[in-house]
């Protein structure tokens, strides 16, 4: 069932507003609420300033069921969330010494002196319950008003999400305020541009009478969320409706939900027990570091060597020296090279490679700024594949490491093609996901 209950988040912090820190409690809490099958109406970001919190705060209360707000809780002179809403709410703030008590003891099991200011993170609203924090020392506000629930969290991600899953996820629960049921699905691809994608599915969509279908395209990928709006379970249709997308979409399809092509690549390695190794230059470790953020990457990364200067291509990898200067350290050659070479010397079944130039500086008339190679090493063969990127350093960075991957992923689905059971057994695991998303 979707809640109706109308949710808003409020998050504070001049850091948000400036750009020095991404907003990622949007994002997560929004996820968090729609795999429970509720939504987020709305999100303000807005400044510590007193009046600014003020007037927003007033202003949201009065639209919504539950009000979730992040940030402003500390000890600093521009931590004012609490004491600007409890003077909108009319609620006096009391010292908890079982509050004081908590932060006493973290400061002493840290070794750090207790500053007095901290002593305000023990004031709560005195209708309301305090939430423990067990990774900080500001505890987070759980308060029933007017019909209403007030959540209100601490900024840092690390403190604010255990509290949120842990603590506040299971409130809502109890108060029904989060569906009981899923009644959408998201579908991952890639290889096909947003307006391609919709135009290849209409047709499909286009069959189903009420269906809602939303789009969000990102970082060498599409996705696509279709659900529908009432509240009765029609998840089997929506099943029915993934799996036809699925089948127009063949390789490029991905994954159903949220997987990420790391754990799509991760998942097809270790279910045929293959192994990876990676060569990279330009990406600097980009590709590694995502696959080793996987628990269990030990079952199928054997490891990767940063090889940025033509001397550590060649005396790492066995890149020879002729080559480089005859094709240049960027070239079909080198990446090829490359990705052998660390086949060899790690002893993996598939090999990556990246080599390119990220800029401003660099490159030449025949191989610009935004020119990357990737190195492919397979049982079936060993492949380079030529790409051309604008943007800055780091986009180009990223979407050479997203290229790198989905290669990867489209090779080893036609590695496993050549083998019915292996092909069966896929398409079995991911009709087992798609159910097991409800």
């Amino acid at each position: 069932m979707v809640s109706a209950s109308k949710i808003i988040l409020l998050t504070l912090g001049e850091e948000l507003l400036l750009g020095l820190t991404a907003n990622t409690h949007l994002t997560y809490i929004g996820e968090q609420l729609r795999l429970a099958g509720a939504t987020m109406h709305a999100n303000l970001t807005l400044s510590d300033d007193p009046a600014d919190i003020e007037e927003h705060f007033k202003h949201y209360w009065e639209k919504s069921d539950v009000l979730i707000t992040s940030g402003g809780l500390g000890p600093t002179v521009d931590d004012r969330t609490r004491e600007v809403i409890a003077e909108c709410l009319g609620e006096p703030l009391v010292f908890d010494p079982t509050l004081m008590q908590a932060i006493e003891d973290r400061f002493a099991a840290l070794g750090i002196e207790l500053t007095e200011n901290n002593r305000k993170q023990a004031y709560r609203f005195q209708n309301a319950e305090a939430l423990e924090n067990p990774n900080g020392t500001a505890p987070g506000i759980w308060l029933e008003k007017d019909g209403k629930i007030l959540v209100m969290l601490p900024g840092p991600p690390g403190e604010l999400r255990p509290m949120f899953e842990n603590q506040v996820m299971p409130r809502l629960r109890e108060k029904d305020i989060l569906g009981g049921e899923q009644n959408h699905i998201q579908l991952r691809t890639s290889g096909v541009g947003e307006s391609s994608l919709e135009t290849l599915l209409q047709p499909v969509f286009d069959k189903r009478e009420g269906l809602q279908v939303a789009y969000c395209a990102h970082l060498g990928m599409v996705d696509f969320r279709i659900g529908y709006s009432d509240t009765v379970d029609r998840y089997d249709e929506l099943v029915e409706i993934a799996y036809e997308c699925r089948e127009l979409l063949g390789e490029n399809f991905i994954s159903c939900g949220n997987d990420s092509l790391e754990k799509t690549v991760a998942n097809l390695l270790k279910r045929k027990k293959l192994t990876l190794a990676i060569a990279e230059s330009c990406t600097g470790g980009m590709v590694s570091d995502e696959l080793t953020n996987l628990s269990g990457a030990t079952d199928f990364f054997k490891g990767s060597l940063i090889a940025y200067t033509s001397s550590s291509k060649e005396e790492l990898l066995g890149v020879p020296a002729e080559m480089m200067q005859q094709h240049g350290e960027v070239s079909m050659e080198v990446a090829i090279a490359m990705a052998v070479g660390i086949s060899e010397k790690l002893e993996s079944d598939f090999a990556l490679s990246t080599t390119g130039y990220l800029g401003p500086n660099g490159g030449n008339e025949n191989c610009p700024v935004g020119t990357i190679y990737l190195g492919l090493h397979s049982p079936r063969g060993t492949w380079a594949k030529k790409l051309f990127f604008k943007g800055t350093r780091a986009s180009i960075k990223r979407r050479a490491h997203a290229a790198a991957l989905d290669w990867l992923r489209r090779e080893l689905l036609a590695n496993e093609k050549l083998d019915d059971d292996a092909h069966s057994a896929l398409k079995a695991e991911s009709d087992k996901i798609l159910r097991s998303l409800k």
